[in-house]
C-alpha cells in the first residue's frame, strides 16, 4: 500500500522512512457472538454463521483501524476488494455487539 505524500514534503529521506512502514490490511467479513462453550466443541467443517450477507459491504481495516468499505471481487480462484468508500470510525465501533 502506498501513502500519496504532497510533493512539497517528498525528499529522498522522507521516501526512505514511507517505504520502511509496514502496513497489516485485514478485511472484516462479519462478526459472530457465540458462548465459549460451543467455540470448544467445534471441530474441523465447522460453520460459524456472520451477521452479514453475501452483497454486504465489508470493512477493510489497517494495523486494526477502519479505514474504508469495500466488496468482495470473485474472479475464478481469486478473491479481491474493491474499495467503494471511506469508513468513518464510529460506524464501525457501533456495529461491535
Amino acid at each position: 500500500m502506498r501513502i500519496a505524500v504532497p510533493t512539497v514534503y517528498r525528499s529522498p529521506w522522507l521516501n526512505s522512512q514511507l517505504n520502511a512502514v509496514e502496513i497489516e490490511i485485514t478485511v472484516l467479513l462479519g462478526r459472530s457472538l457465540i458462548p465459549m462453550q460451543q467455540l470448544l466443541r467445534m471441530g474441523r467443517g465447522a460453520v460459524i454463521q456472520l451477521d452479514t450477507h453475501e452483497d454486504d459491504e465489508v470493512w477493510i481495516l489497517a494495523n486494526n483501524h477502519p479505514i474504508a468499505r469495500g466488496e468482495l471481487v470473485i474472479e475464478g480462484d481469486r478473491i479481491s476488494v474493491s474499495i467503494t468508500r471511506a469508513a468513518p470510525v464510529e460506524d464501525y465501533f457501533a456495529t461491535e455487539q
